[in-house]
């Protein structure tokens, strides 16, 4: 019973889910349930897409990581520079359409997605840097509580990685087909983090992927400029992925959760 009640849930929430961020307009507030990594499921406001994916998202997505790199390149050489909550929150916003783009099975990813980055934007109002605001989860020992400000940024950075791998196979794929590049993805940065039914419905609505030109169609790009700003996204946001594993690592608290 507990399985069938899991896939209602997971059903209900698919279907009920449509893009929301920055790089949305005509925005029109809904609501919804979404089953997040933990398995458990919540409700939350976002907003629909009826409307096209603003036409400059993945230009507008390499530049704002490009700056995150930068700010990045420089707190390793000047311990008062650190990368702010604002304009982390700010940049993740502009990628949470990617995540429905890349198939209606994944509008459940980016739902909790979104949801992360919407409490990090909040708390930017509170904290000024990353660093703080974890470390005011540490001093309150709530660092891994469901919601945590520190546990939606180690999910939100766990999203990241997942269209850093993306792009990267997808621009070392030959042919129109990139179901092979989502499929490794997928199992490599979320599959040990989801529970069956959510890896189940992503397996099995594989063979639904966009092609590589449906996709840069979306997305309002000729393969040779998407290719270029896939390549920027690439290029910036390791740098990026590692000063947050740092944040964890440095104060012992760890990564695999």
């Amino acid at each position: 019973m507990a399985e069938v009640g899991e896939r209602k849930k997971l059903s209900h929430g698919l279907l009920s889910c449509f893009f929301c961020g920055h790089g949305i307009t005509k925005e029109e507030p809904v609501q919804s349930a979404v089953s997040d990594e933990d398995g458990i499921t919540t409700r939350s406001s976002r907003t629909s897409t009826a409307a096209a994916v603003d036409h400059n998202l993945l230009g507008k997505i390499a530049d704002a990581f490009k700056e995150l790199a930068e700010v990045v390149a420089a707190a390793s050489n000047n311990a008062e520079e650190a990368v702010e909550v604002a304009a982390f929150s700010r940049a993740c916003s502009f990628v949470a359409p990617l995540f429905g783009l890349v198939g209606f099975h994944f509008k459940f990813i980016e739902m909790d997605y979104v949801t992360k980055v919407n409490d990090l934007m909040e708390a930017s109002k509170s904290f000024k840097t990353l660093e703080s605001m974890v470390d005011e989860d540490v001093k309150t020992n709530t660092v891994r509580k469901q919601g945590s400000h520190s546990r939606n940024l180690l999910k939100i950075k766990r999203g990241l990685d997942f269209l850093r791998l993306l792009f990267h196979q997808i621009l070392l794929t030959e042919g129109n087909s990139v179901r092979d590049a989502v499929s490794k993805a997928y199992t490599e940065i979320f599959h040990l983090h989801h529970g069956w039914a959510l890896r189940k419905a992503v397996s099995s609505r594989l063979h639904h992927i966009p092609t590589k030109q449906q996709l840069f169609r979306k997305l309002n790009q000729d393969e040779s400029s998407g290719r270029v700003l896939m390549q920027a996204y690439v290029t910036a946001s390791p740098a990026l992925l590692q000063y947050i594993d740092n944040i964890f690592l440095s104060r012992e608290l760890g990564i695999d959760w």
